[in-house]
């Protein structure tokens, strides 16, 4: 049996020299070191022999079959290193040519549309502020004028968190008391950007989340023509002096009077599409006078003090920007879309 071995051993080796490529090779393992080799077949008998041959014969059996792995993974790595060798020659490499980009990451279309927005408002000479996403119902809806029960709150879809009188922010809006009590009694010119959250049906223009400014004038003589001409400027500034906008009087239980915000549809040239429910306008967002009451509860005293706010949109200007049809498209994080930005 040990003679057989030897000659197994013998045998293998030498048609291992033989073997040039990977397929040669993987044949001379599944002959040599597969499971129906004869080698292997000599462990599967180990069991019938007696107790003196056994161990000789196994120890023997494992010495053989080391030797033949350790060749054929040196064969094996000789083969790759001729294969790749022989690659390099056969095909050269044109070092001239230029290599190919890595992707990188780029910035939000989102975000993109609003830092536009930003630095409209930023020119105009507005200061950028931040508030919480997650606020109380005394900021979200009671300062507001809409203490409960007060049927204006049916007009937010608000998604409630497991803390009690506890919510994330459907509006921006909470962030006019926060700037006001900080700064009350100055007067104060700011943004608040930031995401917002509602629990309504998606359509083509509107979402569950969708990022949001607040913008926030208060002074000693602040007009409805102040809040026209600066939404109008900023109309102009994204999109040049063609730009028709329009005001539409509306209702917001923290501003009197109010109005919604309209652009021009660019998608469809005011014919009428999905976007704008055909009316040929797309609302960028609601606006009016800040209500005495929200003055009072943000420390000014309405009687000496008036302001304007609005909260806009950023993905819909983004969507007449760049001719966009359907807001889903911002956070369904498909690549073709993303790359286009």
């Amino acid at each position: 049996m040990l003679e057989d071995m030897d000659d197994m051993k013998l045998r293998a080796v030498k048609e291992l020299e033989a073997v040039s490529d990977e397929t040669s090779l993987e044949a001379w393992r599944i002959a040599h070191l597969g499971r129906s080799a004869p080698l292997m077949q000599v462990f599967e008998q180990l069991g019938k022999l007696s107790k003196e041959e056994r161990p000789i014969l196994g120890r023997r059996a494992n010495e053989i079959k080391r030797t033949l792995d350790a060749a054929y993974d040196v064969k094996f790595d000789a083969i790759r290193k001729s294969a790749l060798q022989h690659s390099l020659q056969a095909q050269r490499l044109d070092v001239t040519l230029p290599g190919r980009e890595f992707p990188i990451g780029r910035l939000h279309p989102a975000t993109l549309s609003m830092r536009r927005v930003v630095r409209a408002f930023a020119d105009m000479g507005f200061q950028v502020y931040r508030s919480p996403e997650v606020e109380t119902d005394e900021f979200n809806f009671d300062l507001l004028n809409m203490p409960p029960h007060h049927p204006a709150r049916d007009m937010l879809d608000t998604y409630y968190t497991n803390m009690p009188n506890t919510s994330l922010r459907p509006h921006t809006s909470p962030g006019q008391i926060h700037v006001m009590r900080q700064y009350s009694p100055e007067p104060i010119r700011a943004i608040l950007p930031g995401m917002c959250y509602r629990y309504e049906q998606v359509t083509t223009r509107h979402e569950t989340q969708f990022y949001q400014i607040e913008v926030l004038a208060v002074g000693e003589n602040i007009t409805l023509g102040d809040l026209k001409g600066t939404l109008g400027d900023l109309a102009h500034r994204l999109f040049g002096s063609h730009i028709h906008t329009r005001f539409r009087a509306s209702y917001f239980p923290f501003t009197e009077p109010s109005a919604e915000f309209d652009f021009e549809c660019l998608i469809c040239g005011g014919k009428g599409c999905p976007v704008c429910a055909g009316s040929g306008w797309l609302e960028i967002g609601g606006c009016g006078m800040v209500h005495p009451a929200v003055l009072q509860n943000g420390g000014y005293d309405p009687r000496k003090h008036s302001g304007f706010a609005a909260g806009l949109g950023t993905e819909r200007i983004m969507m007449l920007r760049h001719r966009i049809e359907d807001i889903r498209y911002f956070w369904a994080n498909d690549m073709r879309f993303l790359e286009q930005f």
